[in-house]
């Protein structure tokens, strides 16, 4: 049975991701990602099922370098994996692939997507990473040499969603354009985090973007002992509203529930949406000469 439209499910699956640098290890991850999805949704049925950035491969140079044998087209073997587990448990999936686009051109040309299932099991559409990182352990435009030009919302249980990717958080005009603009009321944010030295500063951007938007997010990373410590914000966090973590590294489902009434009271006692000037853009004024 769905939820009221006053709120909504959310089973965020920060997952373990083996070696895949053959389509056949790709696959065996699918499947077996597959068949733990759907026990977890049986036991938690939910809205929406979400998996970290590029969940369908290893996030690792070894397997990037392997990407013209990996990499899928929109109805690859992901897309067809995560269609039957949306149509079997009604819910909408967020999955994440490294998405082709050499098929008329044959010339290597790959972006980090993620893939937008609705409960009928259509492509609602794909959602392309904007930024690729270039730093810590991250050597992304060494490998993926597509990034994205347009944003991508979906509604469910009269909620706003939209999904974005890992290095695109520490951007605030995104998300303020997300929810100003798009009306979003929850920012689906996937990432593969290493722990390199910008891993502490991470979440510091998602508390940021959530409150200063006043809207939820979700942060999801993958497991592993280099990776782990996905959270969930509200549109408030203090004391009495604090984040929910995940666990540090091992592998881990949450149910995550947005409340209307949160993102209500979160706007009604703290004004910053509607204090915000129609634009920054002021002239700077120099002291008068006497």
């Amino acid at each position: 049975m769905k939820t009221a439209l006053t709120t909504l499910n959310l089973l965020g699956c920060q997952i373990d991701i083996p070696a895949t640098t053959s389509v056949a290890a790709r696959n065996r991850h699918l499947q077996r990602s597959a068949e733990k999805a759907h026990q977890w949704l049986t036991d938690n049925p939910a809205d929406v099922l979400l998996l970290p950035e590029l969940s369908t491969l290893e996030y690792s140079n070894e397997t990037f370098a392997k990407l013209d044998e990996v990499a899928e087209d929109d109805d690859g073997m992901s897309f067809q994996t995560w269609r039957s587990i949306a149509i079997n448990h009604q819910c909408w999936v967020l999955y994440g692939y490294a998405r082709r686009h050499d098929k008329e051109t044959g010339i290597p040309a790959y972006s980090i997507a993620t893939g937008i299932i609705n409960p009928n099991g259509m492509l609602h559409g794909v959602y392309e990473k904007l930024h690729l990182a270039q730093f810590g352990a991250s050597e992304e435009k060494d490998y993926f040499n597509v990034s994205g030009n347009q944003l991508m919302v979906f509604e469910c249980n009269g909620f706003r969603l939209a999904p974005i990717i890992c290095y695109d958080i520490r951007f605030a005009e995104l998300a303020s354009a997300l929810v100003l603009q798009h009306k979003v009321d929850c920012i689906l944010h996937t990432g593969a985090y290493a722990r390199d030295p910008s891993f502490d500063s991470w979440h510091a951007f998602v508390k940021t973007r959530a409150m200063e938007n006043q809207a939820y997010i979700v942060s999801l990373n993958r497991a592993g002992s280099n990776f782990g410590n996905s959270v969930f914000m509200p549109p408030w966090v203090d004391e009495a509203h604090p984040a929910t973590h995940f666990a540090t590294t091992e592998e881990q489902c949450l149910l995550l529930t947005l409340d209307r009434s949160a993102i209500d009271h979160a706007r009604h006692e703290y004004h910053f949406l509607e204090d915000r000037l129609p634009s920054y853009n002021l002239p700077v004024v120099s002291r008068k000469q006497e």
